[in-house]
């Protein structure tokens, strides 16, 4: 049961969010999945890519890394659909900049050299020149969700945190580029993992990044991370050029206002089958 509720803005209680969307739905043993970035914009904890100041390197990245070697090789080898390699061509060198500048000073190299959501950073479902970034301490913050709403519901539910990056499975082997899965999931080589996952075409699923409540093992939060993923939608856009697509602007003018008309579902209550 994907969950509606307002577009929370930095400065949202997202807890008392929370409550208010999942009262009279949740039940005991449930398990509430939560999106990283809805929390992460919630908190603050965003950054406007338009007061760094790139580097050489970064415009080095977005000017031949994106524009070639993800536009004419490693695009085709991830095998991405055509309007995706096309907007890699031409991908935005001033703004592109400026948001590989944001990855190489939170996330590294390896996680800058991705095509997008380097280190779990995201533009999508924010304005102007935002992005999100990864939350550092989910644990602890899954944690608090779930006793908010024992204290306030009086509800024993397990809580996930996710994210839309994905988890590549091969049999027992479960990787990811993003940084710090839940264990034991492993995270390792930025861009490379998501080169291999895509290429062998192995299994991909929505990154669970925090549990709480309960142990769960890898392939069972991975199997609830994808159906909350899929019950959830992509909002605005899976994109910030899908994004920017939807409101026909740039890829700078969406604005909050803009966001608030989108239907936004940043709860996800997923119930185990009875037998």
């Amino acid at each position: 049961m994907a969950v509606r509720t307002k577009y929370w803005k930095p400065g949202e209680n997202y807890l008392d969010e929370t409550i208010k969307g999942v009262s009279g739905k949740i039940e005991n043993r449930d398990l509430l999945v939560m999106s990283e970035k809805a929390i992460s914009t919630a908190s603050g904890n965003i950054i406007d890519e338009s007061n760094t100041k790139p580097s050489l390197n970064a415009r080095i990245i977005a000017k031949f890394w994106m524009r070639v070697v993800w536009g004419y090789f490693l695009g085709r080898l991830c095998r991405f659909q055509e309007t995706l390699i096309r907007r890699l061509q031409d991908y935005p060198f001033e703004a592109g900049s400026y948001h590989k500048q944001v990855a190489l000073e939170q996330a590294g190299l390896l996680q800058a050299l991705m095509f997008g959501s380097e280190g779990g950073i995201d533009g999508s479902n924010l304005p102007y020149s935002y992005v999100s970034l990864s939350l550092k301490e989910a644990g602890k913050i899954a944690e608090t969700i779930r006793q908010h709403v024992w204290k306030r519901l009086g509800k024993r539910i397990c809580v996930l945190i996710v994210d839309t990056d994905k988890t590549y499975s091969f049999r027992n082997l479960h990787f990811t580029p993003r940084p710090n899965p839940v264990k034991p999931i492993h995270s390792f080589g930025g861009f490379m993992a998501y080169v291999v996952g895509r290429a062998c075409r192995l299994e991909k699923r929505a990154t669970p990044i925090a549990v709480a409540g309960c142990r769960i093992s890898a392939d069972q939060a991975l199997e609830v991370a994808d159906i909350a993923n899929r019950s959830r939608g992509s909002g605005a856009g899976r994109t910030v050029w899908d994004m920017a697509e939807r409101f026909n602007v740039g890829l700078d003018g969406v604005s909050w206002k803009m966001l608030e008309t989108v239907k936004h579902k940043p709860i996800v209550i997923v119930r185990r089958r009875k037998r």
